[in-house]
């Protein structure tokens, strides 16, 4: 578990169902992302699922309801020897545009680095996604490239795959430690 100013920063629960029904059922969510509006029980599953490991972080609110406003991945990439995590992230439109996402990734970002041993800590977001790009930014990342049309998350009408291109963008640790461990 992490605090931050605002929020509590901790692996999943089964009981945190609920709050990812409230953001994960709305479309608005998948506009840069996989699947579709899921229901009640698919939440309950996707708690559980998130509940099993340690790779899913919910960002709760430390003052009012004990609300989960989104949540942080965290996943090793490539082979263990070189050192790197991608980080994502998904939080409730109700509470964009007040720097949750960009706190709590600070606050994994610096646990990767300190706790993990990282060397590098990576993450990928539309080109269109402006406020991904900008939480990002706002945590140190360096944007190192486009990639064309390298991902799709949804199909047209035929089941053809509608590719979009992404923005690379990384971390390494020495830069996270040069600016005194923050992010």
């Amino acid at each position: 578990m992490i605090t931050t100013e605002r929020l509590i920063v901790r692996l999943f629960k089964e009981e945190d169902a609920g709050d990812l029904y409230d953001y994960l059922s709305l479309p608005e969510t998948y506009r840069f992302e996989s699947g579709g509006p899921v229901s009640r029980q698919k939440a309950r599953e996707i708690a559980g699922d998130f509940a099993t490991g340690t790779n899913f972080w919910a960002a709760q609110l430390i003052d009012g309801p004990q609300k989960i406003v989104g949540h942080i991945s965290l996943f090793p990439t490539g082979p263990d020897h070189v050192l790197t995590w991608e980080i994502g992230y998904i939080f409730n439109p109700a509470y964009h545009r007040k720097g949750y996402a960009t706190e709590a990734a600070r606050a994994v970002i610096g646990y990767a680095f300190t706790e993990l041993g990282a060397h590098r800590v990576v993450a990928h977001c539309s080109p269109r996604n402006v406020a991904s790009w900008k939480v990002l930014e706002k945590c140190g990342f360096r944007r190192e490239g486009l990639e064309k049309k390298n991902i799709f998350f949804h199909e047209d009408a035929a089941g053809n795959p509608e590719w979009f291109d992404s923005y690379g963008y990384a971390i390494l640790d020495e830069e996270f430690f040069t600016n005194g461990g923050q992010s």
